[in-house]
């Protein structure tokens, strides 16, 4: 049994060695809902609020519902009926409510939702208009004979259609689900011939990078092969008439909805399944992860209200596809009563501007991106500040990947000085964040701000002791309310827990190798699945990208281990920016740079040029299944990536196969 033991000094904040590039303004801090809420509680800062947050963490989501007007259609008996149990904890038994009421709260004409679209579509609903819309498809929903418990797949764009189909289906207590127009069929069937969809909804094309795709074709396959699927509703997107011919048993939207029907909100227990999710799939077919009503409205609106001061008047935007947990979590910002922009689409499409030009129309206050994107900017030379007229943005969120030092100077630099860089990092299996941004805490150059408020999080060596300032596995090791309802069609919870409970038994491995700093603030090192071990040193990928992607001459890279001469030694591939070649003198810039910023062990063996690197649909490299190419194996389930074709520049690579 690993117990967790924290150092003495764990507490202490001093100044750590990553310079201050932001702080709030004292009237800034003071107007934030963080600050308001710890002295609530009777907190003087954060670091206190924290560990009452997860010393009494009961007391801590009880505080949290109230402040955040969370609301019981049947009060709980208890908030935490199983404090050491992580799995099973028990949180708000008895209790009954619903996800898509709280989103549904408020009412009005002013915008809730705004869809720009990459060919320059412009849409917006209203919170009357939206709830108008979900009750509708609710109705549609209800005559197809859709209960309570039965799921419903979404396989569309990030348009407002999506948000609709999806709040109607939880309304009324069934299951939603979706993925991104891009996966192909053994991708959607992989995931939605799991858990049998009754309706699916889906558009007849999307647009991406200037070309429009249509999707009826593929969605007459997927609902060939996936029997249960009993009705598909099409959405008219692109601009494209709607064909339902070869469909099978399709109607277009406006046929399925039910215009003028009153919309009623089912009251579920507080671990009723709302959404699932899936692994990406690359090591096999995908996981899928169910999570529930209650613990994913109170962790996201916790992440949203406090950690990122989001409320009535912002104009939230989050760069993502219905096939990435962000979308998930973006959506669920509707319950701050903020307006929600969705953009569907390249986000490189017109050289990288076409968000920023959508920034600046829309008046965003908080813009949310990947690390990949901020990072390709940077080499783009693209300066947004200089461009566009960014008055009302405040936070730049950004996921995916670790963000590097230096695009945290780059944000400053090129897009704006007065703004709280919050680098976030969590998943898909918590549908949240462990560690992310707080608006009363400064932005240290190269680190996450915090430990979010109620997640017990640490930093273990093998043998389960806590680490401060040392590299070690992420975990969580109390219970926290967006922990997995459990896995579909895992009876006995045997796949969940050899998921994350195989390492440390009763204690969250999440699978980032990471570190706690002095400042209270955590830098990720990458996953800890694919942590370099050369003669037995532990090296996380990202140390290495940090350093590599400095040079301009390389685009991105990826390093993997290959198992040679009884040890590991260190591969890195380089995409080379156009007209670049790798000659003797760039590989020693490259080793370079990486030995006078890191160690001799994270210098690479071998350095290889690739024309690209295999990505998730939801952008993430894939360095597992690289490694797997590059010893000859397998990659088993491809349909995961969204450009599977790359995989096969790292085969048979001559150069590996020599000293």
């Amino acid at each position: 049994m690993c117990i967790l033991t924290r150092p003495a000094n764990q507490k202490t904040i001093v100044m750590g060695d990553n310079p201050i590039l932001w702080e709030p303004s004292t009237e800034r801090r003071r107007s934030s809902a963080m600050y308001r809420f710890m002295r609530q509680q009777g907190f003087d800062d954060y670091e206190t609020l924290y560990e009452w947050s997860i010393d009494d963490s009961a007391a801590f989501w009880e505080a949290l519902c109230r402040f955040c007007d969370i609301h019981f259609a049947k009060p709980p008996e208890t908030v935490l009926k199983r404090p050491d149990n992580i799995m099973n904890a028990g949180w708000f038994d008895g209790g009954e409510l619903n996800y898509a009421e709280h989103l549904l709260r408020h009412e009005g004409e002013r915008e809730a939702l705004v869809f720009s679209g990459e060919n320059g579509e412009r849409r917006s609903l209203s919170f009357d208009e939206l709830r108008d819309a979900v009750a509708g498809v609710a109705a549609g929903l209800k005559r197809a004979g859709v209960v309570k418990g039965d799921r419903v797949g979404g396989y569309l764009p990030n348009c407002p259609e999506a948000i609709i189909a999806m709040l109607a289906t939880t309304s009324i207590g069934a299951i939603w689900s979706s993925c991104s127009p891009d996966f192909g069929v053994t991708g959607v069937v992989d995931r939605f011939g799991q858990i049998e969809p009754k309706v699916l909804f889906t558009a007849n094309a999307y647009f991406y990078n200037g070309k429009r795709f249509d999707c009826l074709d593929t969605v007459a396959q997927i609902v060939k092969a996936i029997p249960a699927i009993e009705r598909t509703v099409v959405v008219s997107f692109a601009g494209a008439a709607v064909d339902l011919a070869g469909t099978g048993n399709a109607v277009t939207l406006e046929e399925f909805a039910k215009p003028g029907a009153g919309l009623t909100f089912e009251p579920v227990a507080f671990d009723h399944p709302l959404f699932i999710m899936y692994s990406s799939g690359t090591t096999g077919v995908p996981k899928c992860i169910v999570h529930g009503h209650g613990g994913t409205l109170l962790q996201i609106v916790k992440e949203h209200v406090l950690h990122c001061d989001t409320g009535p008047g912002d104009r939230l935007f989050y760069f993502t596809t219905c096939g990435w947990m962000m979308w998930n979590w973006l959506v669920t910002g509707l319950a701050t009563g903020a307006t929600l922009v969705l953009f569907d689409g390249s986000p490189f499409y017109d050289d990288g501007r076409v968000l920023w030009q959508m920034a600046e129309r829309e008046k965003l206050t908080v813009f949310g991106t990947s690390a990949k994107y901020i990072s390709a900017l940077q080499k783009a030379g693209v300066r947004p500040r200089d461009e566009f007229d960014l008055p009302d943005l405040r936070a730049v969120l950004s996921t995916g990947s670790p963000l590097a030092p230096e695009s945290f100077d780059y944000v400053y630099d090129a897009i704006g000085s007065d703004l709280q860089l919050s680098s976030i990092a969590g998943g898909t299996d918590i549908i949240s964040c462990f560690v992310l941004g707080n608006p009363t805490l400064p932005v240290r150059r190269g680190e996450i701000q915090c430990r979010g408020l109620g997640m017990a999080v640490a930093f273990f060596d093998d043998e389960g002791n806590a680490l401060l300032e040392e590299r070690g596995e992420l975990v969580c090791t109390r219970p926290f309310p967006s922990a997995p309802v459990g896995f579909w069609n895992d009876p006995d919870d045997a796949r969940y827990r050899f998921a994350y409970f195989e390492k440390y038994p009763g204690i969250w491995a999440h699978g980032d190798f990471a570190e706690l700093r002095r400042t209270g603030g955590v830098v990720i090192h990458g996953r800890s699945d694919s942590v370099l071990n050369p003669g037995g040193v532990r090296i996380g990928t990202a140390e290495i990208y940090r350093q590599v992607e400095k040079l301009d001459d390389v685009v991105e890279s990826i390093a993997v281990g290959q198992d040679w001469d009884d040890d590991v030694r260190v591969v890195l591939f380089v995409v080379l920016r156009p007209g670049v070649d790798l000659d003797d003198a760039l590989c020693d810039r490259i080793r370079r740079v990486i030995r006078e910023n890191t160690t001799p062990r994270h210098v690479p063996a071998k350095i290889v040029a690739v024309p690209e690197i295999p990505r998730t649909k939801s952008g993430k490299i894939v360095e597992i299944a690289v490694r797997s190419v590059v010893h000859g194996e397998d990659v088993k389930n491809t349909e995961a990536l969204a450009n599977p074709g790359a995989l096969q520049h790292f085969r048979n690579i001559p150069e590996l196969g020599t000293d």
